[in-house]
């Protein structure tokens, strides 16, 4: 198997779903009797809190080095946010960084979906490193809700999701939200916070639900036992 590299702490929540999540499906591959070979360096949120990009790129681009020079052959992100950091990482390392918006893509693709809902917090539905990505690489429109509905969205996810309360007002604005997306044409949603698959689940909405995590997930799994 291969080595991952993995960067979480933005949330710890999310780390550990990742953490499980990977365990779980290389086992179902191998065997419970085995486990994949990860190095996790998990980073404060407060960084992300700041919202100051020149510190973010800084800080990513320094542990995804020492995560290199452990002996990781990959590097993952353990959420979403983190990756408007991926422009500046990846060409400053030697092993591939792995874009949570390329397994999302793919799946996407897989689907025959062209329009997705965008969900998350405001620097990831407000920036490029999923839309963008998506648009680039995938030639897919990316909608995200309306200016007023970004701010409690964010707030959801900064003052709630991110420290793990997952309440029913919580759950009952996201899926509103999804059911405007779906008016402005969406085909499917993409659940662009690593929480989010943990506050809603398929059955709140009768369309495809693209949970970037598990996505992700999927191909960190493929990578580590790819030959």
């Amino acid at each position: 198997m291969k080595t991952l590299g993995l960067i979480g702490g933005t949330s710890w929540h999310s780390t550990i779903e990742y953490y499980r999540c990977i365990n779980e499906q290389v086992g179902e591959e191998i065997g419970r009797h085995a486990n994949p070979p990860l190095i996790l360096h998990s980073i404060n949120i407060e960084l992300m809190r700041e919202q100051d990009p020149r510190k973010i790129n800084a800080k990513y681009l320094d542990v995804a080095q020492k995560l290199e020079q452990a002996g990781a052959e990959a590097i993952v992100i353990c959420a979403n946010t983190p990756h408007m950091a991926y422009d500046n990482v990846q060409p400053k390392i030697g092993i591939p960084f792995l874009h949570i918006a390329d397994a999302t893509g793919k799946e996407a693709e897989r689907l025959g979906l062209k329009k997705l809902g965008l969900l998350g917090n405001r620097p990831t539905m407000t920036g490029s490193f999923i839309s963008g990505f998506l648009k680039s690489n995938y030639h897919m429109e990316v909608l995200i809700p309306e200016a007023e509905n970004i701010g409690k969205a964010h707030k959801f996810v900064s003052e709630e999701l991110t420290q793990g309360a997952f309440t029913p007002p919580a759950r009952e604005f996201f899926t509103g939200q999804m059911e405007l997306l779906r008016a402005r044409g969406a085909e499917g949603i993409i659940l662009g916070c690593t929480e989010l698959p943990i506050l809603l689940k398929e059955d709140d909405i009768d369309m495809p639900l693209l949970a970037t995590t598990h996505l992700h997930v999927q191909m960190a799994v493929e990578f580590i036992l790819s030959d």
